[in-house]
């Protein structure tokens, strides 16, 4: 499945929001070679219950939008 995540790195505090555009997620990391990505990455795969090899990022390498691929059990 695709998720769009708009993300905000270097956060305090790590959390999730579901909006109208999309999943937000802050990460502590800061968006310094690709170290924020590999995070958000970890956290979409604990919410839906893959492991980090299940998930993937598309688009937005280096944006505030991305988009990921979550493959998910079942597929």
């Amino acid at each position: 499945m695709r998720v769009k995540v708009r993300a905000h790195a270097g956060a305090r505090v790590a959390r999730s929001e579901a909006r109208e555009d999309g999943l937000h997620i802050w990460v502590s990391c800061p968006p310094v070679d690709g170290k924020a990505n590999v995070e958000i990455a970890a956290a979409l795969a604990e919410m839906h219950g893959v492991p980090r090899s299940a998930v993937t990022l598309l688009s937005g390498h280096t944006s505030k939008h991305k988009i990921f691929d979550v493959d998910a059990p079942g597929r």
